[in-house]
Order: structure tokens, then C-alpha cells, then sequence
């Protein structure tokens, strides 16, 4: 996934009102633009930090531009739109990078599935059999031996879509859920149980019943995103879920 129209570099002035950023970019211009994230983006930007954002034509924006990476206090690039997430597994399932949901004959996105009116993000069929799998995108990192966690808030969207996925599984239906990590130099993840315990406490029942917990990491540059490989998934106290 390329980055068209190319990505523009400046520094973070500040976020608020959570879809907005002030950035004064490099050639010396102060831009509000969007800010394509609802989580707390913890331990992914600074006050001051680099950021790249990309312009928009679009006369019927309000906003002219809207911010894609940031290097993080750690020193590491994320990708902060997390809409990027689900377009970046979409190409990796299609180009077979995926090793684990390989072979599927046809795909289907957003479709209505489970008792709390949920949507999962991809149907995929093989033969006659589906899958769903469920996508969340990951940018929260510490310096604690390169694992990255989520959430970075509390999420009562994300216990839910565990808990629909828990009863497929119990069912007999496949199901996944998949961690795109849009964060460079991470190896593995974890629940974030210090945030959500909540949400620690779901992905355990999850894995329980029966739901696949896969983790994939991503290339980040201002150039572009590409999913790379599988990454590691551990509980909060390092012990392994499954191991890529």
C-alpha cells in the first residue's frame, strides 16, 4: 500500500478534541488537520515529535489533510490511521501473506454476523465452509522487550466482537482474530489487562473456545505499509497464547 498523494513530514503541535492535530510542518506552515484514531494513542506520539500526514484535494473536506505516521517516544514509526488496517490485511490475504487463511474462494467485508449486532470485518469462504475474522490495529508500544499491546483505551466494542467470535467457535465455525501491528521493531503482543482488563479477560475466553489468535506486523515508512510476517501473541505475564 502506497501512500498517493506522497506523505508531507512536520512536527506535532498538539492533539485535541480527539480528531484533531495542529502540526507545523517542515516548510513552516501550521495545519490543523484529521486525526484518524479514537484510541488514546499512548506511547505513539509526542509533543513535538515527527509526523507525516497526507493533503487532500477534496473540496467538500473540512479538513485539508489527514496525519498517517508518527515516530513514537520509543523511537519507533506507527501508523496512527487505523482505517489502514483493514485495507492492508485485505491486500496480505489476497497476495497469500497470511500463511494461516491461505486458499479462501471468495471474500466478503463488513458482514453482520452474531446476537449483539456486530459486524465482523471479513467473511471468507472455502468451499462451503467460512471463516470470520476479526481485525484490530495496534500502535501502543513500551520499551518492554519489543512487545506491543492492546487496547490502548478501554474497549467495550472490542470484549464484544471477542465474545461473538467465542460463540462461533463453540459452534464450530472458524474464527480469528487477527492483530495488524502497525508499529516497526515490535515482536510480539499482548493483551493490555493494565488498560482493559475487561478486554484481557475476553481474549482468554476467546482462545479458549476455540477462536484462532494470529498477530501479523507491518513495514511503516513514509513511503508506504505492507503486512510482513507473523509476530508472537503472549498473555500479560509473557506466557504464550501460540507462537508464530
Amino acid at each position: 500500500m502506497r501512500f498517493e498523494p506522497p506523505l508531507e513530514a512536520g512536527r506535532l503541535v498538539r492533539r485535541y478534541k480527539r480528531f484533531l492535530a495542529d502540526v507545523l510542518t517542515d516548510d513552516g506552515e501550521l495545519l490543523c488537520i484529521h486525526c484518524p484514531n479514537t484510541g488514546s494513542m499512548r506511547n505513539c506520539m509526542v509533543e513535538g515529535g515527527r509526523v507525516w500526514f497526507q493533503r487532500s484535494s477534496d473540496p467538500r473536506r473540512k479538513l485539508s489533510a489527514t496525519w498517517e505516521l508518527a515516530e513514537t517516544p520509543q523511537g519507533r514509526m506507527a501508523c496512527i490511521n487505523t482505517a489502514r488496517a483493514n485495507g492492508l490485511v485485505e491486500e496480505a490475504l489476497y497476495a497469500g501473506v497470511i500463511a494461516e487463511l491461505r486458499g479462501f474462494d471468495a471474500l466478503r467485508r463488513e458482514v453482520p454476523f452474531g446476537q449483539e449486532n456486530s459486524r465482523v470485518d471479513f467473511r471468507l469462504q472455502f468451499g462451503d465452509v467460512f471463516t470470520f475474522v476479526e481485525v484490530k490495529s495496534v500502535t501502543l508500544g513500551f520499551d518492554e522487550n519489543n512487545v506491543a499491546a492492546f487496547p490502548d483505551a478501554v474497549t467495550q466494542r472490542g470484549s464484544r466482537h471477542l465474545r461473538e467470535l467465542a460463540a462461533l467457535a463453540r459452534a464450530g465455525t472458524r474464527a480469528v482474530q487477527l492483530y495488524c501491528v502497525q508499529l516497526s521493531g515490535i515482536e510480539a503482543v499482548r493483551p493490555a489487562g493494565e488498560i482493559d482488563p475487561a478486554y484481557a479477560t475476553a481474549l482468554r475466553q476467546a482462545r479458549d473456545a476455540g477462536v484462532e489468535v494470529l498477530a501479523y506486523g507491518v513495514r511503516v515508512s513514509p513511503e508506504g505499509l505492507s503486512v510482513s510476517g507473523p509476530l508472537a501473541v503472549v498473555d500479560g505475564e509473557a506466557a504464550a497464547f501460540c507462537r508464530r
